[in-house]
């Protein structure tokens, strides 16, 4: 059994991964934290995350970048390690992640998806044959209208997989529309999409003489995303103080 504790506890990921948990018969969230207590949960919450003093195993924060500093400080004080989902940090703060690393496990992804975890191990090795035999290599994203950032953070961990795979020879285009010319072979290129409701698509286009091999991968809800956040969390109770991500989980 791993306990958690549940930092952004009321908002829409915290409440889809308090729904997970309570159906788990190998995992309990012992604790969360948010602005305020609603009385929704079962187990207690907390206003301030000092005053949390619950036992745990593990912490998932689905909260806020601004809030990011506090969680480090928190966990690293504690040697209490985390699953780190919030998204959109500084670089001072992706420093502050490395070094709390040195005091207990974190485990930091840009999707938490198992599925797109393991598109990203897939695509390394379609890379090495196609991009090696000349494919040219393309990336759309498609999400909702509501999200500001592009390309999202994922399209960039999907062509950073390909472009390790490919020992770091490509890079990257991201607008087509000020450049009238030919396409370089050492390109990738990263389009962007945004409308309605679509929770999250990422394509990936292997584009050669006469042939076109497509990989995809479809969100349909939100809770792809907690799974994977609950399954980290399983994977880093008792880990060693370090860095981790998806791919540790996946591959066990």
């Amino acid at each position: 059994m791993v306990r958690i504790i549940m930092n952004g506890c009321n908002g829409h990921m915290g409440q889809v991964i308090s729904d997970l948990v309570s159906k788990d018969e190998n995992a309990e969230i012992v604790a969360g934290v948010d602005l305020q207590d609603t009385g929704r949960y079962s187990y207690p919450v907390f206003t301030e995350l000092g005053a949390c003093d619950v036992k745990a195993d593990v912490m998932i924060d689905f909260s806020s970048a601004k809030a990011t500093d506090a969680v480090l400080e928190y966990c690293g004080s504690r040697e209490l390690p985390l699953v780190l989902c919030t998204t959109g940090l500084s670089q001072e703060q992706l420093q502050k992640v490395e070094e709390t690393a040195e005091k207990t496990a974190v485990l930091r992804s840009a999707n938490m998806s198992l599925g797109i975890n393991t598109l990203l191990k897939l695509l390394q090795d379609a890379a090495k044959v196609l991009a090696a035999a000349g494919f040219d290599m393309e990336i759309v994203e498609r999400h909702h209208n509501l999200k500001v950032d592009a390309p999202s953070g994922t399209a960039l961990a999907l062509a950073d997989s390909l472009n390790e795979a490919m020992d770091h020879q490509y890079h990257y285009v991201y607008d087509r529309s000020q450049k009238r010319e030919q396409r370089d072979s050492k390109e990738i290129g990263i389009s962007a999409v945004r409308g309605g409701t679509i929770v999250g698509e990422h394509e990936v286009i292997f584009a050669g003489p006469d042939e076109v091999i497509e990989f995809k991968h479809t969100a349909y809800s939100k809770t792809v995303f907690a799974k994977g956040a609950v399954e980290a969390a399983k994977f880093l109770k008792g880990k060693a103080a370090g860095m981790y991500n998806m791919s540790h989980v996946i591959n066990g």
